[in-house]
């Protein structure tokens, strides 16, 4: 398997890097399973200062990043990679969902571009972006947090990356499901008891309870996510009668 490769062009790659150095991401990298690496489009500055924004035309506030240095940069990180994808970090893009994160996984080398100021040149996008991607229906100063959750949420599916190779498997949308509630030690807190099932020692009763706890978290918080779920007979069985058994206490 060819080892992924992660270059991300921003103005503050000491905040990018930052992330290499804890968790599953540091780990991650320290053991070789992807690459991490950094550029700062000042260096494709035609200024002296390394400036590369300038005013909007047709007016209005704040400033936008110029065309030439990011598509220098773009080319410097692409260089002769047949496989590169250029994805653009913005509150514009489609927004991020596990299976966006699985597809780019699946990628050899990612390019990361990370906006700041109004924006980019729109130019960037329509001649070197292969795909847009935002967080969620909200703005942020610029793209480097967010390239750092696409950073963590690709990394953590590699495998190996994880400490259990099914733990990626079991979060929260991995199958389109959010995840179920956990328990560990002691058994009785403040009042509150872990669930007896978890305690019987009966894997199949457990997986039971766990799938039914999912699909009624998912139900309950979620409607949208379980409107496209394709329920088999054995879910909408297990989901019915948690519905049922909890009718009266909603």
């Amino acid at each position: 398997m060819t080892k992924l490769r992660i270059d991300v062009i921003t103005l503050f790659p000491e905040m990018v890097v930052s992330i290499q150095q804890h968790g599953v991401v540091g780990r991650a990298l320290q053991a070789g399973l992807a690459e991490l690496h950094t550029h700062n489009p000042r260096q494709h500055s035609a200024n002296e200062d390394g400036r590369l924004d300038a005013r909007p035309y047709g007016g209005g506030p704040g400033m936008v990043m110029q065309y030439a240095p990011l598509r220098a940069s773009i080319e410097h990180c692409v260089g002769r990679s047949q496989h590169a994808k250029v994805v653009y970090l913005s509150p514009q893009g489609k927004q991020l969902d596990q299976a966006a994160i699985a597809a780019l996984a699946a990628s050899e080398h990612l390019v990361m571009l990370c906006g700041r100021y109004e924006g980019i040149d729109e130019r960037v996008i329509d001649s070197c972006v292969d795909e847009e991607y935002s967080l969620g229906d909200y703005v942020i100063s610029g793209g480097e947090l967010a390239a750092m959750v696409l950073i963590d949420a690709i990394i953590r599916t590699l495998p190996g990356a994880l400490g259990h190779e099914l733990s990626a498997q079991q979060d929260s949308f991995a199958g389109g499901l959010l995840d179920c509630p956990h328990y560990t030690r002691p058994e009785q807190i403040d009042g509150q008891q872990v669930p007896a099932v978890l305690l019987s020692g009966d894997h199949h009763k457990i997986a039971e309870w766990r799938l039914q706890q999912a699909l009624a978290r998912t139900y309950l918080r979620r409607p949208d996510l379980m409107a496209d779920y394709p329920m088999s007979e054995r879910e909408k069985r297990l989901l019915e009668a948690f519905l049922a058994a909890n009718s009266s206490t909603e």
